[in-house]
């Protein structure tokens, strides 16, 4: 990652003309973040476009890159780290526009070093995203109860997710 920007000596925040903002998360792998990153840029453009309609998709790429939400530096709540999750499962598929993603993608941007333990709370936020139409899981083209599936599974977009 390129980092040309004002950062504190923490490295938690940067400083941009005099004032401190939260910083993306240092440990999200760089092809994860670049990802994120277009999607903000995009969602910010839609803002301009549409207004207000638009805004939860900053908010979702913002908590995604652990610019919002809780502070990525500290130890994260149970709900703490399922509304990351959600947010960057989301962001991930707009920006893959009608792709699938892997729960061990949204994994890797919100649990670091320890992703792997992080892959069931994916899994179980996915469930609920179901819920809300905002995705489909599939198992081999088909869809899936991510409770009952067993191996690999995909997140898909839901009838919901582009509202």
């Amino acid at each position: 990652m390129t980092d040309d920007v004002e950062r504190t000596e923490d490295g938690h925040h940067i400083v941009v003309n005099g004032r401190r903002w939260r910083a993306s998360d240092t440990a999200i792998p760089e092809k994860l973040r670049a990802e994120l990153v277009s999607e903000l840029m995009r969602a910010r453009r839609e803002v301009g476009r549409r207004g207000d309609e638009a805004r939860h998709c900053v908010q979702d790429a913002k908590v995604a890159l652990g610019e919002r939400g809780e502070p990525w530096w500290e130890e994260a709540s149970d709900e703490g780290r399922r509304a990351r999750l959600a947010a960057t499962i989301r962001t991930l598929l707009r920006h893959r526009d009608g792709t699938t993603i892997c729960p061990s993608d949204a994994a890797r941007v919100v649990g670091g070093d320890r992703w792997r333990d992080v892959v069931p709370v994916a899994r179980e936020v996915a469930h609920h995203l179901v819920g809300q139409g905002e995705v489909v899981v599939q198992q081999k083209g088909e869809t899936v109860d991510v409770r009952e599936a067993r191996g690999p599974v995909r997140i898909a977009p839901g009838p919901e997710l582009h509202r």
